[in-house]
């Protein structure tokens, strides 16, 4: 049977190659422009080719990208950063449809999140700055999936908040964020990486503050009183919780730290963090001071910090820590004083620093510079045994002679911000001001022959600004090649008008090939994304469909003390003012379907669905009480509300789940207080 396939793909593909041939030697035989020629894939594909102007490219990129319906044919999951909708994106590749948004610091009624049910708003809870203070959104950056051995292991996904300092958990399991964090003494968490066997989710701070936060210092006094931290969130990855008791973080100067990088293979143990702002600016447009794009950036050099984090855990465990904000502290001068944290010159106002996916090499770019300087991870550790510093910073860290460290500086073009790699020997640039791609060749064994490395190979214009880039699995110890997302931060003219925001623009580039070719082109109206990891579909094929038992606890993941099934239903009075219910539903019923309670009562509701069919997800929508739940097959969800007013409120599935969708449904009665019997 697989041979039958295999000879009937090889068939398939000999196929195209003739017509997309027969339809070039024919355009080239009659003068036709090949936007004006058709294919010959019979008189109604000719006549679709025609009328819609389509070259070869255009017909092939077409074909490769097309999702047969109720076929599996996308090959790579992207999970992309939703910015300030606070969600996560899925979208599959090469088809780039959108299949999944997950909640996690946004509200989201569709999926229940945040709109009543008690497992959700504890999970927030654990996250907010201060416990009298909701945070109803979130800034969601840099999606990481978890790793083994460097390498994608499809179990987690964690992701950072830069506006409130918070990471979360996602388990790839049932696809839904089990936790979020509040990171001790940071105000904003912006760079985030995990440890090549995802020992720690580890974050940087971008804005530096006071410490602990909540402390006021006046901003004169940013050099003296004002720092950044790195935590070393550590990850149980068998519960799939960070645990912030064994956590720990070290402190850095007041620059501005950007994003993470972690070594691998041979640089296993260490990471790399880029920063900006080393003039410490602090702004005052009206204060008679330069604004803080100017102050920034009047450096030539920033810094890439350069942090042995084995060496860190070892003090850690040692005890040279300091408890800051309820959290192990190791102290800058302590850093920079046992070999710890070191710093290298990098050209003024960075944003990417990227390491290679044999370990051996740390590329970085300022923003304002057309190159990439890549730095020799053996070259670091031979001028950290030679001390090869050429001073230190004010802060006593040493800093790394620049010429000793660097292996080349690579010209790409204007604007270099990321970079990502291939499996071939490739990196890729995104290039902000150039609007384009570049496509470089690393050190080492060349696949081609003759060519040189440290060069650049091909630049492909994009549209327009593009801001993160991300290639299959090229942030990891294994790149998968074949495709790279170009996340453009302007879409301009590339869709129709839709109002002045306009949905940013993402571009699916086949890098497969000696050139790079743009294949697909997704308007995405949700958030902003611009941080992405692609992974391929066959490592989250165990993803549940249904939960593994009746009344399952996504949030803990095991059996809910709440969860029934049918025949346990009740409602239980258990005081003068507190109502239990015990609920089940199925198609199209819940069970009970009318609830009679008074007002001034305090209702704790447990909803089970007990289905388990796949797709059997129910909503629990209950009308003036600002309650909307989404039950999935399995599970079960609490929600507690006061009933403050007497009447009738229906309640309704949200989830079309049957032909008596419509009827199913039920009704809260509130009786009104008695004054005269006393009655509340």
């Amino acid at each position: 049977m697989e041979k039958r396939r295999l000879v009937q793909t090889g068939f398939a593909l000999i196929a195209v190659a003739i017509v997309i041939g027969a339809f070039i030697i024919r355009s080239s035989r009659r003068g036709d422009e090949p936007s004006t020629a058709a294919l010959a894939l019979g008189p109604q594909a000719d006549g679709v080719i025609k009328e819609r102007q389509l070259n070869p490219e255009e017909v092939e990129a077409a074909l490769r990208t097309y999702p047969r319906p109720g076929k599996y044919d996308d090959e790579f999951f992207a999970f992309l950063s939703g910015g300030h909708a606070g969600t996560v994106v899925v979208v599959g590749l090469p088809s780039m449809r959108i299949l999944k948004q997950i909640a996690v610091y946004s509200q989201d009624a569709w999926q229940g999140w945040l709109t009543g049910s008690k497992e959700s708003e504890e999970i927030a809870k654990e996250g907010y700055f201060y416990k009298d203070m909701p945070l109803d959104w979130g800034d969601l950056h840099h999606p990481k999936l978890s790793l083994t051995n460097g390498e994608y292991d499809g179990k987690y996904l964690a992701c950072a908040d830069k506006a409130a300092g918070r990471l979360a958990i996602i388990d790839l399991r049932d696809w839904k964020t089990k936790q979020i964090v509040k990171t001790p003494n940071t105000v904003s968490d912006h760079g985030n990486y995990w440890t090549p066997n995802s020992e720690y989710f580890v974050t940087s701070t971008f804005f530096p503050a006071p410490q602990p936060y909540g402390t006021f210092e006046p901003i004169e006094q940013y050099a003296e009183k004002y720092r950044g931290t790195i935590t070393f969130h550590a990850f149980d990855t068998n519960a799939g919780r960070i645990r912030l008791e064994d956590s720990w973080q070290i402190e850095l100067p007041p620059y501005f730290q950007d994003l993470i990088s972690a070594g691998k293979k041979v640089s296993t143990g260490w990471m790399f963090t880029n920063s900006l702002n080393t003039e410490m600016a602090t702004g005052g447009t009206l204060e008679g001071k330069p604004a803080m794009e100017t102050g920034a950036s009047k450096n030539e050099m920033d810094f890439v910090h350069v942090i042995n984090w084995k060496k860190a855990e070892e003090l850690v465990k040692a005890g040279k820590t300091e408890n800051v904000g309820g959290i192990r502290q190791l102290k800058l001068k302590t850093a920079a004083s046992e070999g710890v944290l070191f710093f290298i010159p990098v050209s003024k106002s960075p944003h990417g620093v990227d390491v290679t996916p044999d370990g051996k090499y740390i590329c970085a770019a300022g923003k304002l510079d057309p190159h990439v300087t890549v730095y020799s991870f053996e070259k670091i550790q031979k001028a950290l045994a030679e001390k090869n510093f050429e001073s230190n910073d004010r802060f006593g860290v040493p800093i790394l002679k620049y010429d000793a460290v660097r292996e080349e500086y690579v010209e790409v073009g204007l604007g270099p911000l990321h970079t990502e790699f291939d499996d071939k020997g490739y990196a890729y640039t995104s290039l902000f001001l150039d609007s384009a791609v570049a496509k470089w060749s690393l050190g080492g064994p060349r696949q081609k022959p003759g060519e040189e490395p440290w060069k650049l190979q091909q630049k492909l214009s994009v549209h327009y600004n593009i801001g993160h880039l991300t290639a299959a699995g090229g942030d990891s110890a294994k790149p998968y090649g074949k495709y790279l997302l170009s996340l453009n931060k302007w879409s301009v003219d590339r869709h129709p008008a839709v109002g002045p925001l306009h949905p940013q623009n993402l571009q699916l580039i086949d890098i497969s090939g000696d050139k790079m070719k743009i294949l697909y082109e997704l308007p995405i109206g949700i958030g902003e994304p611009h941080a992405s990891n692609i992974a391929p579909a066959s490592l989250f094929k165990g993803a549940w469909t249904t939960y593994p038992e009746v009344g399952f606890d996504p949030r803990t993941m095991k059996k809910d003390p709440y969860g029934i099934n049918i025949g346990q239903e009740r409602v239980v009075r258990e005081d003068e003012h507190t109502v239990r219910v015990f609920m089940t539903q199925v198609r199209s019923q819940f069970r009970p379907d009318i609830l009679r309670v008074r007002q001034g009562d305090h209702v704790i509701l447990h909803v089970t669905n007990v289905e388990r069919a796949r797709d059997a997800t129910h909503g629990l929508a209950l009308h003036g009480h600002n309650v909307n739940l989404s039950i999935d097959p399995g599970q079960t969800t609490t929600v507690e509300f006061d009933v403050k007013h007497p009447g009738v409120y229906p309640w309704y599935c949200t989830e079309f789940c049957s032909a008596l969708h419509m009827e199913m449904t039920g009704w809260m009665l509130v009786e009104p207080r008695d004054e005269r019997s006393g009655r509340k």
